[in-house]
């Protein structure tokens, strides 16, 4: 069983950063796939970023390319999420996730970005961009 906890969320202003980290405990997350979330209209979470850190592709959305970079501290079994030029449209609750079965193909591990195939949820952490 997987336990997710996220942390980092808080105020900050337009242009600020962010670090969110997501500490797993219960297993090693070498080869789950790692996702993060936030609400978005029309869908249930919106997919923002998500990697297989044993190995893989590194997924980011287009609304946060370039500004959001996702990694990982292995001593530690915790994915972080950088985020960076944070804008008002930016604020949510920012929810990570695992999912024990990426994808495996030609060498290489893929994640999904659709909410539906994470199993483990962390809580959630509400980040707020306000002047």
């Amino acid at each position: 069983q997987v336990q997710l906890v996220v942390s980092g969320g808080g105020l900050v202003q337009p242009g600020g950063s962010l670090r969110l980290s997501c500490a797993a405990s219960g297993v090693p997350l070498d080869f789950y796939a790692i996702g993060w979330f936030r609400p978005a209209p029309g869908q249930e979470r919106e997919g923002l970023s998500c990697f297989v850190s044993g190995g893989g592709i590194t997924y980011y959305a287009d609304s946060v390319k370039a500004r959001f970079t996702i990694s990982r501290d292995n001593a530690k079994n915790t994915v972080y999420l950088q985020m960076n030029t944070l804008k008002p449209e930016d604020t949510a609750v920012y929810y990570c996730a695992a999912d024990p079965r990426p994808t495996y193909y030609s060498g290489n591990y893929y994640c999904r970005i659709g909410a539906k195939t994470y199993d483990y949820w962390g809580q959630g952490t509400q980040v707020t961009v306000s002047s």
